[in-house]
C-alpha cells in the first residue's frame, strides 16, 4: 500500500486549515487508498531557516525526523492557509530545509482561505518553489473557500457529497502521479 503524508503547515493559534489535514487523512483511511500521516508543523520545533539540512553541523532529530518522512512517503499533500496571498512562513520553512527529499516526489496542495476564494492565490508560489527544487507538483488542486465553515474541528465536511467528490478526484491525481513515478524508476 503506498504511504501518504499530509503536511499541515499553519503553526498559528485558532488556526482553521488543520481541519482540512484532518479531513484527508479521514478520507484516505476511510477509503484505503494509502497509508497516511500528518506532519503538523505545529508539532516541530524548527529553526528559522538557515541552511539546508544537508549542510547542517548537527541538525536536530526533529529535522531528521521529518526530512525521512517525506523522502519515505510515496507522496504529499500540503495542506496550507492563504497568508496575504502568499503561505505561511513555517511552510516556507520546510521547502527549504529540504532538498533531495522532494526531488521527483508527488506533490499535492490544498489551499484554504477564511474569504471566498480558498487561498487559490497562494497555488502559483508554492508551485513554483516546489517546481525550482525538483518536486512533481499534481495538476489537481483542492481550494478551500471559507474553510472554517467547510470542515468542523475534526475535519468532518459541511458538505459530505460534494466534498467527498472533489476530493476523490484530488486523491486520485496524486495517487496517478505516485504509480506513474513508481514505474519510471
Amino acid at each position: 500500500m503506498p504511504h501518504i503524508v499530509i503536511i499541515s503547515s499553519s503553526v498559528r493559534k485558532g488556526r482553521n486549515s488543520h481541519r482540512t489535514a484532518l479531513f484527508f487523512q479521514n478520507f484516505i483511511t476511510s477509503n484505503a487508498v494509502a497509508s497516511v500521516e500528518i506532519l503538523d508543523l505545529k508539532n516541530y520545533d524548527f529553526p528559522i531557516f538557515e541552511e539546508r539540512l544537508r549542510f547542517f553541523e548537527n541538525p536536530t532529530m526533529l529535522m531528521l525526523e521529518f526530512a525521512s518522512k517525506v523522502k519515505n512517503a510515496d507522496g504529499v499533500i500540503i495542506v496550507t492557509p492563504e497568508y496575504n496571498g502568499g503561505y505561511p512562513s513555517s511552510l516556507k520553512n520546510v521547502v527549504d530545509l529540504l532538498y533531495d527529499e522532494w526531488r521527483k516526489k508527488p506533490v499535492a496542495i490544498a489551499t484554504n482561505s477564511a474569504g471566498p476564494f480558498g487561498g487559490t492565490q497562494v497555488i502559483t508560489s508554492l508551485q513554483f518553489s516546489l517546481w525550482k527544487i525538483g518536486a512533481w507538483t499534481v495538476p489537481a488542486m483542492f481550494p478551500v473557500p471559507k474553510v472554517q465553515e467547510a470542515f468542523d474541528e475534526n475535519g468532518v465536511p459541511a458538505d459530505e457529497a460534494g466534498t467527498h467528490k472533489r476530493a476523490t478526484i484530488f486523491i486520485n491525481e496524486l495517487l496517478w502521479c505516485m504509480e506513474a513515478k513508481k514505474r519510471m524508476e
